[in-house]
């Protein structure tokens, strides 16, 4: 039960080899992205007027939205449909949504001509109510400040009756205490609706985003481009949560030297061949009814990566969790969430870069050295800041170290 549950912070080395490489791709991405600042997007993007967007549009923001999915759901699972078994991965997936729509920001801002402007949609005289994009900004922004009213708590509980301020302001020590335990309170009786509230921006904002290239009908490639866009987006999130919700919790895991938690992310798999089934279902039947299945075996590289994404990213992981002896095996339970996240990742790729073809473009687009850099920079800098987090605050629950030979 939730209530027997204790969480504290990782007491583990930080410093580590794995952590020196992603500190040197951060420091990467930072030099570049100060350049990207400086002078322009042209200076380190093959952007163009035909492809107004590339990786950072396919990858960090659509990739990096659907893969926070997990927040949500996990949410949704424990505390509206009142599955308190699955309370010890909220915390972690809650976690990794935060950092994740706050670095889908990021990235938007570094795709952003005028970058400058980014605060335009928080004020009214700005809005545009028949914008798609005004729609998922809005939706955006209002789940980013419910994720940390939701995180709050646990910055609370790490400092309440722990407030010990420097020197002078030790006096002060009562006061901030006070403080943390109002908020926290005020914060506790109110969570009900930001977690309901969660729910609903998240399901608005993942359906939006596949709205956004339903205004370009002759531009995309048939295999993806359906009136039901929206829908296979808000599917496909929700199919992904738990993916990735185990795909973090194992790799943390391993990092940390700690056991899996295979007592609640084997039930939790249970879950994923039953909403990766309904969006195989659905997916199948949209090609039918568009009579666009021929499409599938025509041999080019669209219907290369449509089976790539389709049969790596869907049908094989959803055979795999069919198995429970698959689901209770830590290894094949990491393989198939990675397919299905990777499947998402794939997805999200097909659908803003390889399905859009504008009719007058001189080339192809191919992301240069640079924009790849920044995006794995960014992940880099995601997956450092998941580590000082956990590290500090008490969010992953208490156990021993599992004998593990080493951290990553």
């Amino acid at each position: 039960m939730a209530a027997d549950i204790t969480y504290a912070p990782v007491q583990r080395r930080f410093f580590t080899p794995g952590v020196c490489v992603l500190l040197a791709l951060m420091a990467t991405a930072m030099a570049l992205a100060v350049y990207r600042f400086i002078f322009g997007l042209e200076s380190v993007t093959n952007l163009t007027n035909q492809y107004p967007w590339g990786l950072w549009i396919g990858v960090d923001v659509a990739t990096g939205v659907a893969l926070a999915a997990g927040g949500f759901t996990t949410s949704a699972l424990a505390h509206i449909f009142h599955r308190k078994r699955f309370e010890a991965v909220v915390r972690p997936a809650l976690l990794t949504a935060m950092l994740g729509y706050t670095f889908v920001g990021l990235g938007l801002m570094l795709d952003l001509g005028r970058y400058y402007n980014i605060w335009h949609p928080a004020w009214p005289t700005m809005w545009q109510g028949n914008s798609v994009l005004f729609e998922v900004g809005m939706c955006v922004m209002a789940y980013l400040t419910v994720l940390y009213s939701e995180f709050a708590p646990i910055v609370c509980e790490r400092f309440i009756g722990r407030v010990n301020l420097p020197g002078r302001l030790a006096s002060w020590n009562g006061t901030v205490d006070r403080m943390l335990r109002s908020v926290n309170g005020t914060l506790g009786r109110v969570m009900f609706l930001l977690i309901i509230a969660g729910v609903v921006l998240s399901c608005m904002h993942q359906s939006s985003l596949g709205a956004l290239m339903l205004i370009a009908p002759y531009k995309m490639h048939a295999l993806w481009y359906t009136p039901i866009l929206p829908l296979l987006f808000l599917m496909s999130a929700i199919a992904v949560g738990y993916p990735m919700v185990v795909f973090e919790s194992m790799l943390a895991s391993r990092s940390f030297g700690r056991k899996p938690e295979m007592d609640v992310l084997t039930p939790l798999s249970a879950f994923i061949p039953i909403f990766l089934g309904i969006y195989l279902v659905t997916k199948t039947a949209d090609l039918l009814m568009r009579d666009v299945y021929p499409l599938v075996f025509e041999g080019s590289f669209q219907s290369f990566m449509f089976l790539l994404e389709m049969g790596g990213g869907v049908v094989l992981p959803f055979a795999m969790l069919l198995s429970s002896r698959m689901r209770r095996s830590p290894r094949m339970l990491f393989s198939a969430s990675m397919l299905v996240v990777l499947g998402v990742l794939v997805n999200r790729i097909n659908v803003f870069l390889v399905a859009y073809r504008p009719p007058r473009a001189e080339s192809a687009y191919i992301p240069s050295v640079a924009e790849v850099l920044i995006t794995a920079g960014l992940i880099a800098t995601l997956m450092l800041v998941y580590r000082v987090m956990v590290t500090l605050f008490p969010v992953l629950p208490k156990e021993h170290p599992a004998a593990l030979p080493g951290e990553n």
